[in-house]
């Protein structure tokens, strides 16, 4: 049974970006320098599948950083080309690539056919016009539809890339992206909070004050409110927060924004303990257990039990205990006391409160 996924990352910092968005600086963000060619990939594949048991894992080549289709078309060819032998050889299942919007076309799509990519993710970042001018993104909402359109028209999986809290943004407007968004119908998803890097234009106007990034409980908040509409439509998030890195990371290249190593920990954190809020009684006084599975104990802890913590002083009258049960389901919480029993699939709490949010 094949049950573990492993990316073998190929970071391509800058190649082919048209533009240089004021939030980025793809060399210290994907934290690689070095010139990328047709050796570089087979060496980095090579070196990541002496690590890997194949019969029970899926992998996957995926190239990130820079803007992969607005590299010129040759050298498209060269390096996915690469990553083909071995997809065409069973050593990998899947090639993955991230662009931008307006470098998708028909010439471009029948590329990457010819070459088995099987998943295009879009950096769409907003689909709000005064946000897209601010970041200087080049590239306009209509970009993103069409672009979207034409990734689902030829069969590949689509992926959707926002970035919340850029300059001019707002709670709202992040809603409206992802309820937008949404009606694209991408497959997959990724969140990331709007951080300021050293050496871009944002942290220039950050330092003029023309600038302010959410803070970590906003962001935490917000993102809670995003990744739940997109779960409750069936669309798999899957990753919320910037990676760190050797230089992502506060004290080193992130000069000021919502940056934590455990990022969505810690919003499934705070989802954990509004579930458990909601589901209390308020009137309630006494006892109250909750049985969790002991791999989602984190998630109800996260952020160093703050959340957890926050809760139980809105329950100043009752006495809570956690027990950790294998039995109970993940993603689930059995919580009771006295007079109430309740059992909360994560799942079904998530389609009921949000599904039309």
């Amino acid at each position: 049974m094949k049950n573990k996924h492993y990316i073998i990352p190929i970071f391509v910092p800058h190649e082919g970006c048209p533009h240089s968005c004021i939030f980025c600086d793809q060399r210290i963000i994907t934290g690689n320098e070095q010139k990328v060619d047709v050796n570089f990939v087979r060496r980095t594949i090579e070196d990541y599948l002496k690590t890997i048991k194949r019969s029970t894992s899926k992998v996957e080549v995926s190239f990130f950083g820079g803007t992969f289709t607005a590299i010129p078309i040759d050298k498209q060819r060269e390096l996915l080309g690469a990553a083909k032998e071995y997809k065409d050889e069973g050593y990998i299942d899947y090639i993955r690539l991230s662009t931008r919007p307006d470098y998708i076309d028909n010439y471009i799509l029948d590329n990457l056919r010819e070459y088995s990519v099987d998943i295009i993710e879009l950096g769409i970042q907003s689909l709000d016009s005064d946000v897209l001018l601010k970041s200087e993104r080049g590239h306009s909402s209509e970009d993103v539809k069409y672009a979207s359109y034409l990734v689902k028209k030829y069969g590949f999986v689509l992926g959707h890339q926002i970035m919340v809290g850029l300059p001019c943004d707002t709670f709202e407007k992040d809603m409206e992206t992802v309820r937008n968004s949404i009606g694209m119908k991408p497959d997959i998803y990724r969140i990331y909070p709007a951080l300021v890097i050293k050496g871009t234009a944002m942290e220039n106007m950050y330092k003029k004050k023309q600038y302010r990034p959410y803070r970590l409980s906003e962001a935490v908040d917000i993102c809670k409110t995003l990744y739940c509409i997109l779960r409750a439509n069936k669309i798999k998030v899957i990753r919320i927060g910037l990676q760190p890195t050797e230089n992502i990371n506060l004290g080193k290249d992130v000069i000021a924004g919502p940056f934590h190593p455990a990022f969505r920990e810690l919003v499934e954190g705070r989802i954990y303990n509004h579930i458990v809020e909601e589901n209390i009684p308020v009137p309630y006084k006494g006892e109250i257990t909750i049985e969790i599975n002991n791999r989602d104990l984190s998630k109800l802890y996260a952020n160093k039990k703050e959340y957890f913590k926050h809760m139980k002083k809105k329950f100043i009258h009752c006495s809570i205990k956690v027990v950790q049960d294998s039995s109970v389901g993940r993603e689930a919480l059995n919580i009771f006391g006295g007079n109430f029993n309740k059992h909360i699939e994560l799942n079904d709490y998530i389609i009921n409160n949000y599904k039309n949010f």
